[in-house]
Parts: C-alpha cells; structure tokens; sequence
C-alpha cells in the first residue's frame, strides 16, 4: 500500500534494527532509505479509504490463492511481509500482496526466528494497492521489485490517485501489470472491463475492473 504522507514520521534516519525493534511488530510501517513511514491512509475520508483498500488487497488474495490451490504451487500468501532486501540498505518493505516460494524459505537466514523475507527468489508476485502517495509505488517499487527478480508486480491504482506521466490522461483507475524481461520490468496496463493478462497465474479470468472495484 503506498505511503500516506509525504513526510517520514521520525525525525532521524534509522537503521533495519532500530525500526525493527520500534516498529517490528506493527505491519503498517514500512523503512525505506533510514526513513519510516506510516502506510495507513489519512484526511477526511481515512475510514473509506482504508476500507478500499483492504477490500481490494483480499480481493487479489483471494483469486490467488484459489489459483495456488488449484495448480498445487508450493506457495503461500502474505500480506504485508517484512521484506528487507539485503543489497538495499536501510529499507524494509511491507507488501500489500506477497506470493512466498516455500522451496526458496531454506535460504531465508530471517525466516524462522523472525518471518523477515530478505531474498526476491523467495518471491514469486506482490501487488501494491495505490494510497495518497503513490510515487513510491509507480517509481521505487517498480525498481527495486525488478532489481530484486520478482517476476511479477501489480499496482492497484483503484482511484487514480497516480501521475499523468504513469497513468495518462484523463486519470482513471488503472491496474498496472509488471512483468519482468530481461532484469526489467515491461508494463502494461487495464481499465474498465479489459481482461487481464498474466505471467504468474495465467488461469486467472479477470478484469481490470473487478479488481479494481472489489468491495463495491
């Protein structure tokens, strides 16, 4: 879920083990480059957004996990995983959506005493749904998730909250597909009732549309 404001909520920058011990244990903060961020939408309409954005995020769950079941993937979903990219310094990412390779967890150092991804191959897919700040999810996500060899990055702009540059004009509500080629990712994008297409969980038989409006 993008970040909900444009200034980090502490004063000074801090280390993976510094937040860990202040926020570890709150999925609603993120770390990138020292600074913490809080990802829970705010303003006047804070309950409505919220909601949304929860109810899209499940709706992604949901549809794969019956994908996961139904081909026998030794995967698993979370949602808002600690991942701390170990060639990435002081940041720490919280995705909405989180497909784990149960064969990569072995080389997870992290993982049994503290359920802290820190490899992409552990990866297989996330998806971000778009919040007020969106930049980080259009921008440094989109790097860092293909520098990481994720194969699969979704962006759930369900209000058109992202820039003309990212998403045209005029704004609409967009699904963004990553998928990655060659060590980048190649991006295409739906609206309305266009049918998705998808790399990762091709039995999938979605719209953009049905994504995007999950919940009502």
């Amino acid at each position: 879920m993008s970040i909900a404001t444009d200034r980090p909520i502490q004063q000074k920058l801090l280390s993976f083990d510094e937040f860990l011990f202040l926020f570890g244990g709150n999925n609603r903060y993120e770390l990138i480059d020292g600074e913490v961020f809080d990802l829970e939408p705010t303003g006047s309409h804070v309950r409505e957004a919220s909601l949304k954005e929860i109810e899209v995020a499940a709706f992604i769950t949901t549809k794969v996990c019956v994908q996961i079941d139904g081909i026998g993937l030794p995967c698993f979903v979370l949602q808002r995983a600690l991942l701390r990219p170990s060639n990435m310094g002081i940041t720490a990412f919280r995705p909405d959506v989180a497909v784990v390779d149960r064969n990569e967890l072995t080389k997870e150092l992290l993982w049994s005493n503290q359920s802290i991804l820190t490899l992409g191959s552990s990866i297989k897919f996330v998806a971000e749904v778009v919040s007020s700040n969106w930049q980080n999810d259009y921008a440094r996500k989109v790097e860092d998730y293909a520098t990481l060899g994720i194969p699969e990055y979704w962006i759930a702009d369900y209000a058109g909250l992202g820039g003309t540059r990212q998403i045209g004009k005029p704004k609409q509500p967009t699904l963004s597909i990553c998928t990655l080629v060659d060590g980048e990712y190649e991006i295409q994008q739906f609206r309305g009732n266009q049918t998705i297409n998808y790399s990762t969980f091709p039995g999938l038989k979605l719209t953009a549309e049905q994504v995007l409006r999950a919940g009502g």
